[in-house]
């Protein structure tokens, strides 16, 4: 890596350190509380506004990615940070509106936060490759250790920013407005710090989502994959956004928010362990195990729930769900079907945006027994296509062999 171009990797990753922050924020059960208490609806209604972020990820996907490479990855960045600045103050705007329209203004900021979410996986994932060419799968895997990092962070981050405002309602403002500013300083630092040029490829003109589409022919394989990247997304998102409600009504914990660093933990080990495992066992081997794991855990959290389970399954998603399953998805689609990679992959990560929406919506008018039995559904589904990929792999290898 030139050395020029360290200080611009090092923004670009705390990028997604605040990103870690507010894409999880509304997922935690203080917070929506907090802001249930002021816009006068159910804790579980929330869920809805962390659905608009995918729907936001859902209308900028297939653009965002063309116009990266179209007009750089510095503009791409600043996109993305200026929208996130947007949904993080506004927020805070949000809460302070109560319910004069808060709950419809969070909303609106969620699509936005999802919109640049998209802006800055297009711009980031293929910086850092740039940056680190020697080692992009290590740059990308960076984005998700700095995501993990700061879930953990999070729960410690929620403790020192509560505050409780002028009309008696517990507020986390002062966490909206550090993060949204973070994001403003961070686009100031990326306009002007050096950024290594595209490589020759990137001057070819590239096709958009739809015209790729129109040049492919899809086999079942490619379907089972694009619907793997819907059910795992399910499984660690349904997770995230809804156990800890799960823990407060059906354990009786007061206070679940330690959930968070456990489940971070298992996250970032997984991240290493997975890393190295990869060098011995086929990555298509891991999207059947993977969710195989979670399946147990989510049966075993239903059954006998307990403060301690909880725990333990909170370690146990973030290591088997959230850690890098989705990547590997992604991998295996490059790996099966490298004439289409590109447009695969882009239709997992829409097939993960979708999940997003559709399901966390669903959540919001379910009772958190109904969520986990939800997930346990979806995450079923998720070990049949891979069982079924599998298969359809080993058929493959033995075929050529």
């Amino acid at each position: 890596m030139n050395k020029k171009y360290f200080p611009a990797a090092l923004i670009l990753y705390l990028n997604y350190f605040i990103h870690g922050v507010g894409c999880s924020i509304l997922g935690q059960s203080v917070i929506k509380e907090a802001l249930a208490t002021s816009w006068g609806v159910e804790v579980m209604s929330i869920t809805a506004i962390s659905a608009a972020l995918g729907l936001g990820r859902l209308i900028a996907l297939p653009f965002a990615g063309p116009l990266s490479d179209k007009l750089g990855r510095r503009i791409s960045v600043m996109i993305g940070g200026a929208s996130y600045a947007i949904y993080l103050i506004g927020l805070a705007m949000a809460f302070n509106a109560g319910v004069n329209g808060g709950y419809q203004i969070a909303y609106v900021c969620a699509i936005v936060g999802g919109i640049a979410n998209s802006f800055l996986d297009t711009g980031i994932y293929p910086a850092v490759a740039e940056i680190i060419s020697d080692a992009p799968g290590v740059a990308t895997m960076g984005i998700k250790f700095f995501i993990a990092i700061s879930q953990m962070l999070l729960p410690f981050f929620l403790g020192m920013t509560v505050a409780t405002n002028a009309a008696g309602l517990v507020s986390y403002n002062r966490l909206f407005y550090v993060c949204g500013v973070a994001y403003i300083v961070l686009l100031v630092l990326i306009l002007i710090l050096p950024l290594p040029d595209s490589d020759a490829a990137a001057a070819e003109k590239k096709e958009g989502l739809i015209d790729s589409l129109k040049h492919t022919h899809f086999s079942i394989e490619s379907v089972a994959m694009i619907l793997i990247g819907f059910t795992c997304t399910g499984t660690f998102q349904l997770w995230l956004n809804c156990a800890q409600n799960f823990a407060k009504t059906n354990v009786g914990w007061e206070d679940p928010s330690i959930m968070q660093t456990y489940y971070s933990m298992g996250t970032i080990l997984a991240l290493i362990v997975t890393a190295l495992l990869t060098r011995k066992i086929k990555d298509v081997r891991f999207i059947v195990a993977y969710p195989v794991i979670c399946l147990v855990t989510l049966i075993l959290v239903l059954s006998a729930p307990s403060v301690g389970l909880c725990k333990v399954a909170a370690f146990v998603i973030g290591w088997a769900g959230a850690g890098g399953l989705l990547q590997i998805a992604t991998s295996v689609c490059n790996m099966l079907f490298p004439k289409i990679k590109g447009t695969v992959t882009a239709l997992v990560m829409i097939a993960s945006s979708l999940c997003n929406y559709t399901i966390l919506t669903a959540a919001s008018q379910m009772t958190p027994s109904g969520v986990m039995v939800m997930n346990i559904v979806l995450t079923a589904v998720g070990v049949l296509l891979g069982l079924f990929v599998n298969l359809r792999y080993t058929k493959m290898v033995e075929a050529n062999s």
